[in-house]
């Protein structure tokens, strides 16, 4: 199971506390303007706990919240348009029967379509701090403000839509230009009037995913939020990671000059806009292992409304209501609220366990992220199980393989690069044992360490340290789920050892002479054809084969350890171009041209004789068959 990153309003991480902080106040402050701030990184909770707000908010019928996301008009409307549309939809929708709330939105949308229409008219650029346009920019006023408003059949009815078009056009013609000052003075009053005709306590407008906004979005929002500081009963939550906002004051107001107090401008206005911050804690790691915990009980197979798993979110949240303790998410606490710990339970909290420590330091407590590392995980087991090899993988191994892919990819790539040919890493016995008492268990001197100059060697060593062991391990199937990490590995996900052993098989006869039998028959067969269609693809492609290339000893030391690929190699040798190669194409196979393949063998000598393009080879493959004939030794 996959775990969806959507809002929630099920409560995992205890951010209820946070949302009924801002529910408290807003009710305390019921009759004043307030503009509240949900800040945090991409990824904290901020949607989820405007979730929970708005839920607190659903059975009060003197409460009208209504939720905001300004990255669904991105590029389509005026965001500042959109919200006092949406606000005024919502307030005539919840008292559709009274025709004072009707009247009072006529008057309210007006004042949005006059920035709709200069807009589409073509005049000059309309912000609610230049004021009004000229008169004369308001020609045709009634079919461009048809084309101006979105969705108008959605918004409102069509007596309220008929109302706005009819006197739009007397309106602008004989309202005299007013200042901004007056135009916004105007528009407050007219927004006072409808709130009180809507006959609610408060207004609780919910801004989410500002943050995600281009800088015109994020600030043609906040400059409409402005325009509600001082309108009695209108309280604004903007959730944002403030960063994202400064960068969008930044951007709108480049030639601005650097602040000489402390802060930059782009900071001040938005302090100035919030009036209480909220600020989304990071997740520490006992909150991370309690997270951890119950993502992998849901991704398990878990029902996130079943009674069971129910009971342990009430466990984890008492235990998260003082986490500094590290008590109450214990085995003892769960079977007591559970009655029993189910396996995928105990695996669960085993897992987390082992993992928490250094996912808490590479998420950095940011629960999107921890939530992303889950669902890979589960998402890779899911893909070992549809092809079919689930049961080569261990989920822990997995999971501490990942740790070292998402927070330290040059260790995973070292370990990748440097497998051994059985799937091991003398990499990772190295940094496990190097935690062990006795560090001469990896069978070298400290001196001899291929990782003693890493530049994250402690970090590394912390990673080694964590409780599942992975030394002797066959890290192949592992390395193949993961392989989205590097393109550059094989169909099998072993290119890295593989290449290796080519290297080594095709460098020089020294190197060659290092690769043992046993090394080459302890290869899959998949691993052993690679090899030879790497060997026999470097021998192919040499610029000159007069001379005996290392590859072909190569090929001849894995043909020898490895029987099923003699057969092949007959089939290759026939295929080179006789009247490129030299004599040595004879001679040196050793056993991989006798016993059974001694037929095919003297066949391709035969043919080499009888070819009239290349006389030296002509020459020798004659003199091997009266030598075979003589009871000579190849």
């Amino acid at each position: 199971m996959i775990i969806t990153d959507n809002e929630t309003a099920v409560d995992y991480l205890y951010y209820e506390a946070v949302a009924k902080t801002v529910v408290r106040l807003i009710r305390e402050k019921s009759g004043e303007p307030l503009t509240l701030g949900l800040h945090g990184d991409w990824g904290a909770g901020k949607s989820s706990t405007l979730l929970m707000i708005e839920q607190a908010f659903k059975d009060d019928d003197r409460t009208l919240c209504v939720r905001f996301n300004g990255w669904l008009f991105e590029g389509y409307e005026d965001a500042k348009a959109v919200l006092i549309e949406s606000i005024v939809a919502a307030l005539v929708e919840k008292r559709s029967t009274v025709t004072k709330v009707k009247d009072k939105a006529v008057e309210v949308l007006k004042t949005v379509n006059w920035f709709k229409v200069a807009r589409s008219a073509g005049g000059a650029a309309l912000t609610f701090a230049t004021g009004l346009p000229n008169a004369d920019l308001i020609q045709g006023l009634s079919s461009v403000a048809q084309k101006a408003i979105a969705n108008p059949q959605d918004l409102i009815s069509g007596e309220i839509l008929n109302s706005i078009l009819d006197g739009a056009a007397a309106h602008f013609k004989n309202a005299p230009e007013a200042t901004a000052p007056q135009r916004m003075h105007a528009f407050r009053q007219d927004f006072t009037d409808l709130l009180a005709a809507a006959d609610i306590d408060r207004l609780v407008v919910l801004i989410d995913d500002l943050d995600r906004c281009l800088p015109p979005t994020a600030i043609a929002t906040l400059e409409a939020v402005r325009l509600f500081l001082f309108v009695p009963r209108a309280a604004f939550v903007v959730a944002a990671d403030e960063g994202m906002i400064e960068y969008s004051v930044r951007n709108h107001f480049p030639d601005l000059p650097a602040s000489s107090v402390t802060g930059s401008y782009a900071r001040n206005y938005l302090e100035k806009l919030i009036q209480v911050p909220f600020r989304m804690p990071n997740l520490g790691e006992v909150e991370t292992r309690i997270y951890v915990a119950l993502l992998f009980f849901l991704n398990s197979g878990e029902d996130p409304a079943g009674e069971g798993f129910q009971k342990l979110v009430e466990v984890a949240r008492k235990a998260l209501q003082r986490p500094w303790l590290n008590e109450g998410f214990d085995r003892e606490a769960i079977t007591k609220g559970l009655g029993a710990i189910s396996s995928e339970l105990e695996a669960s909290l085993q897992l987390a366990n082992q993992i928490t420590p250094m996912l808490t330091e590479g998420a950095r407590g940011n629960p999107r992220q921890i939530k992303r590392f889950v669902n890979t995980l589960n998402l890779r087991i899911a893909i070992a199980e549809a092809r079919g090899f689930a049961a080569d993988l261990n989920q822990s191994f997995l999971a501490k393989l990942m740790l070292a892919e998402r927070f330290a990819p040059e260790i995973f790539d070292a370990i990748a690069l440097q497998l051994k040919a059985d799937g091991t890493s003398e990499i990772v016995a190295e940094l496990e044992n190097s935690n062990k008492p006795d560090k001469k268990a990896v069978g070298k001197n400290y001196d001899e360490s291929v990782v003693k100059d890493w530049p994250n060697i402690e970090w590394a060593k912390r990673w080694a340290n964590i409780k599942v062991p992975l030394t002797g391990v066959d890290l192949r199937p592992y390395l193949f789920v993961s392989r989205d990490r590097r393109a550059t590995f094989s169909v099998a996900g072993t290119a890295g050892p593989i290449e290796i052993l080519v290297e080594q098989l095709s460098s020089s006869k020294l190197s060659v002479a290092t690769v043992s039998a046993a090394e080459l028959g302890a290869l899959s067969s998949g691993d052993a054809e690679r090899v030879f269609a790497g060997l026999t693809s470097k021998l192919e492609t040499t610029d000159d084969l007069s001379v005996r290339p290392v590859s072909a000893d190569g090929l001849s030391t894995l043909c020898e350890a490895r029987i099923e690929l003699r057969a092949p190699l007959m089939a290759f040798l026939g295929r080179l171009p006789s009247a490129k190669v030299g004599g040595w194409i004879v001679t040196g196979w050793g056993p991989t041209v006798q016993g059974t393949l001694a037929k095919d063998f003297q066949a391709l000598l035969q043919t080499w004789s009888e070819q009239t393009s290349n006389k030296s080879l002509s020459s020798v493959a004659r003199l091997t068959i009266g030598g075979a004939k003589t009871g000579k030794k190849r």
